[in-house]
C-alpha cells in the first residue's frame, strides 16, 4: 500500500481508531517536513503539523475523532505548512456503521499554488473587467456633468455631440454586462435561445455599419446574394457578428473584411468569414483563442470575445475555425447549417 501511496501526487496521512498515525507518504512527509517512516507510530496531532493564521493546529479545530456519529469528513480547508506555503487539506471519516466510533482518518494534503495562481488570475480579471467597466462610465458621467454645469452656454450641436456619446459608452457598458451574463449561461448550461428565421446578410450589414461608424478603419463586406434563410437568435447572432468585427479591427491592421456566402449546391450551410491584414494569429495560439479571458497582451479587453463567439455559435449547431487569411492576417470562420427539423431549439442550451 505505501508504494501505491507513495505514487499519488497528493499527500496521504493515515492514523487508526487511537488516533495514532499508520502510514505517510513520500508527498506528505515532504509537506510536513517528517521522515515518513519515523512519522508512523506518533500521534496524528504531532505529525499533522498544519496551522491557521491564528495559530490552531488541525486537529483541535477540526477534532476527527470527536462530534457527530453521522460525520464522514473534513472538508476541504486551507492551512499552513511547518514552511509557511498553504496546502489544502481534506479528510475521510471512516466508520464501521453509523454512530460508531472512527476507525480510521485519511488526511490529504494538496499544494495551494494551484488556487493562489486561480486566485491571482481572478485579481486580474477583475482588474480588467473594472477597467472595461469604468472607461465608458467615465466618458459617460463626464459629458453628464458638463451638459449639467453648461447647459445654458452649449448650442444644439454641442449638446448632440454629448448625448450621442453618452449613448454610445452607455451601449457599450450594456454590451459588456450582456457578454458577463452570457458567460455565466453558458459554463452552466443555460443559455437561453430565441431562433426565428432571419435575413443574415441585413443584419451583418448592420453590424458592419456600426463598427464602421465607430472606426477610422476600412470594414467591407461582401455577401452574396439569394443567401439562404436561417433560424437563428438574431440577438446572439449579432453578438457573434459585432465580437468578431470589433475583434479584427482591435487586434489586426488595415481593412477588416467580411464575407457571407452560401456552402453547397443546394446550400446546406451558410459561411461567415471575417479576416484582417495584421500578423494573423500564431497557430500555437489558436486553441486558447477561445478560451476564456485569454487576450493576445497587445490590445486591451475583457477576453470574452472570442470566448462567448465559440458558445454562442456552438449552441446554434455552427462551427467556428480560424487560419491565415491571404497575404497576411486572421481568418475567422463560423459555419451555420441551413435549418433542418435538428434546428436550434427554443428556451435553455446546453453547451459543451
Amino acid at each position: 500500500m505505501v508504494d501505491v501511496l507513495d505514487a499519488l501526487a497528493d499527500g496521504v496521512v493515515l492514523a487508526g481508531a487511537d488516533g495514532v498515525v499508520t502510514t505517510v507518504n513520500t508527498v506528505a512527509g515532504r509537506y510536513l517536513g517528517v521522515d515518513p517512516e519515523a512519522a508512523v507510530g506518533r500521534s496524528l496531532a504531532e505529525v499533522l503539523a498544519l496551522r491557521d493564521h491564528d495559530g490552531r493546529d488541525w486537529c483541535s479545530v477540526n477534532q476527527p475523532y470527536d462530534g457527530l456519529g453521522t460525520r464522514t469528513a473534513v472538508p476541504e480547508q486551507s492551512w499552513l505548512l511547518p514552511d509557511g506555503t498553504e496546502a489544502l487539506v481534506v479528510a475521510r471519516l471512516h466508520r464501521d456503521a453509523r454512530d460508531r466510533p472512527v476507525e480510521l482518518v485519511a488526511v490529504s494534503l494538496r499544494s495551494g499554488r494551484g488556487r493562489a495562481r486561480l486566485d491571482r488570475e481572478r485579481s486580474d480579471l477583475v482588474a480588467t473587467l473594472a477597467h472595461e467597466l469604468r472607461s465608458p462610465l467615465t466618458g459617460v458621467k463626464g459629458f453628464v456633468q458638463a451638459l449639467l454645469n453648461r447647459w445654458d452656454r452649449l448650442n444644439d450641436d454641442q449638446k448632440k455631440l454629448m448625448l450621442t456619446t453618452v449613448s454610445a459608452d452607455a451601449d457599450r457598458l450594456s454590451r459588456l454586462i450582456t457578454e458577463l451574463l452570457d458567460v455565466a449561461r453558458i459554463d452552466t448550461g443555460r443559455l437561453q435561445l430565441h431562433p426565428r428565421p432571419v435575413d443574415l446578410a441585413e443584419l451583418v450589414r448592420r453590424v458592419v455599419d456600426s463598427v464602421s461608424a465607430s472606426t477610422s478603419r476600412p470594414v467591407l463586406l461582401e455577401a452574396e446574394a439569394d443567401l439562404p434563410e436561417l433560424t437563428v437568435d438574431p440577438d446572439k447572432f449579432v453578438q457573434v457578428v459585432t465580437n468578431l468585427v470589433e475583434n479584427g479591427v482591435r487586434h489586426g491592421e488595415g481593412a477588416v473584411r467580411v464575407v457571407l456566402a452560401a456552402e453547397g449546391a443546394p446550400a446546406t450551410a451558410v459561411r461567415l468569414v471575417v479576416t484582417d491584414e495584421g500578423d494573423g494569429i500564431d497557430p500555437e495560439l489558436r486553441r486558447r483563442v477561445f478560451t476564456k479571458f485569454w487576450t493576445s497582451g497587445r490590445s486591451g479587453g475583457s477576453g470574452l470575445g472570442l470566448y462567448l463567439v465559440h458558445g454562442l455559435v456552438e449552441a446554434h449547431g455552427g462551427t467556428v475555425t480560424i487560419g491565415d487569411a491571404e497575404g497576411g492576417g486572421a481568418r475567422l470562420t463560423v459555419t451555420l447549417p441551413v435549418p433542418s427539423e435538428a434546428g436550434p431549439r427554443e428556451g435553455s442550451v446546453p453547451v459543451r
